[in-house]
């Protein structure tokens, strides 16, 4: 790994800025904690955006220079690790593990899309089964790989139609990346963006109450982005085309069956699968955490008898950087509002901002962040507890206000980088897809309607959901 001489300039720049802050006489009313988080924090961010470092080590570096210096406690650093919403998420990899080693999302795609008599059907077919999707297996490159053979089985049934195929391949990774926010468990930001404002404010959000308000955005933008990708990548003679897909053309070109009878095991996964669902969505009748619930379920989903993975496998699938990345930041949060440091970052923002436009700020912002932070979980560790700590200043609901940061950084479509599912997708073998030029051309559109969508559901939808704009 090299530093380019790009990557020096803004370690140098961190670097002063620390310096600048560490001195006592510099800013007042600064206390002396605040202060070594603020440099920790700046020094973290610029790594962040200008070096190859792993955002991972980054993080850990950062955490341990926090526990260091005794900003934070080495219980709150290690203890971030056993968070519910840390097992949450193991647990639902190794679900999702099971899931894919059934064969249950081929066959669910093959039953929805096989139903397609147009171009528009299909494309809108496909947007509801990667929505559903977000139910069953966490973080949306764990998602992409599961669709990624999906979409290679219906590019090779409509090789002929070239713009399709590149249709389709920008679809699935778009639909991937908005329908995110429809569950608790759909990106590792949601987790963090929970742990702040529990540590912020006090309020905890549960996975029925994210369901409640993140589902309806999560349809809302992915068939809105569908109509931007039919529109952007395709002509009116490739939209006006019949579209005629059956279970077995699919089937043709699916290592998994997609037709027939149910194995034993799909039969005993999607009873698992909708038992561990309904429980979730069900949390305020039976009071069990959504942790509890996943536990059990990746318990039965690995048993021996009733299992369809085993438990060492599934555990392959874990992605255990992003879980420390997770961890780390978590503490970099807490630090951040303990110190007092979120706090003095954004006292010198204009309080005055009527509602609707500190919201429109906010979800500019998150919405163009992915320019500079290419990581998800990395742009809501940074952004979600200054909005928080500016929130509270102007008056606004910090829920509201954390909510509609974390869901419009939900767009990260510009770049090939920007994104993995983008990346993913964006490279194939032998396949038609997209170019760089596709990619911008559908920012141009998509990036102001889900801004829009984003600010409409903040002011209009989540007040009626119990997520007022004003406290």
């Amino acid at each position: 790994m090299t530093l380019t001489p790009r990557h020096t300039m803004l370690l140098c720049l961190a670097l002063s800025l620390c310096a600048l802050l560490v001195v006592p006489g510099n800013f007042p009313g600064l206390s002396g904690d605040a202060r070594l988080t603020l440099a920790v924090f700046a020094l973290a961010t610029c790594a962040w955006i200008g070096t190859p470092i792993d955002d991972t080590y980054i993080a850990l570096g950062a955490g341990l220079a926090l526990t260091a210096t005794g900003v934070i406690s080495s219980e709150t650093l290690f203890g971030t690790l056993g968070d519910e919403t840390v097992w949450l998420l193991i647990c639902a990899f190794v679900l999702a593990a099971a899931v894919a080693r059934s064969g249950l999302a081929g066959r669910a795609a093959a039953f929805l899309v096989s139903g397609a008599r147009s171009v528009r059907q299909l494309t809108h077919l496909t947007t509801a089964a990667l929505v559903v999707t977000a139910f069953a297996v966490p973080a949306t490159s764990g998602r992409a790989a599961l669709a990624l053979p999906v979409f290679l089985a219906l590019a090779k049934v409509l090789a002929d139609r070239r713009r399709l195929v590149v249709m389709l391949a920008l679809l699935f990774p778009t639909v991937i990346l908005l329908s995110a926010v429809a569950t608790l468990i759909g990106a590792g930001a949601h987790l963090i963006t929970v742990s702040v404002l529990w540590e912020s404010t006090g309020e905890r959000i549960g996975f029925t109450q994210w369901l409640l308000l993140g589902l309806p955005l999560a349809i809302a933008s992915s068939h809105l982005a569908a109509e931007a990708v039919l529109w952007t990548t395709t002509r009116k003679a490739d939209r006006k085309g019949p579209v005629h897909i059956t279970a077995d053309d699919i089937q043709a070109h699916s290592e998994q069956p997609v037709t027939g009878p149910w194995e034993p095991a799909e039969t005993r996964c999607a009873l698992l699968l909708a038992t561990v669902v309904a429980l979730w969505c069900s949390e305020p009748l039976h009071q069990v955490p959504p942790a509890v619930v996943a536990l059990i379920g990746a318990v039965v989903a690995s048993s021996p008898a009733l299992g369809t993975v085993r438990l060492k496998d599934a555990l392959k699938t874990v992605p255990w950087s992003l879980l420390l990345f997770m961890a780390a930041t978590m503490a970099m949060g807490v630090a951040l509002a303990d110190s007092g440091a979120a706090k003095w970052l954004v006292s010198g923002l204009p309080v005055d901002l009527s509602p609707w436009l500190f919201l429109a700020v906010v979800i500019a912002v998150s919405t163009a962040a992915h320019l500079v932070l290419q990581s998800r979980s990395a742009r809501s560790s940074v952004l979600v507890p200054l909005v928080v700590a500016a929130a509270v200043g102007a008056g606004v609901n910090p829920v509201a206000a954390a909510l509609a940061s974390t869901a419009a950084a939900g767009f990260c479509h510009t770049l090939p980088a920007s994104a993995k599912p983008v990346t993913l997708f964006a490279e194939i073998p032998g396949t038609p897809t997209y170019t760089s030029r596709d990619l911008l051309r559908l920012s141009a559109v998509l990036a102001p309607l889900t801004a829009a969508l984003v600010l409409l559901f903040a002011l209009a939808v989540w007040p009626l959901l119990g997520v007022p704009v004003v406290r």
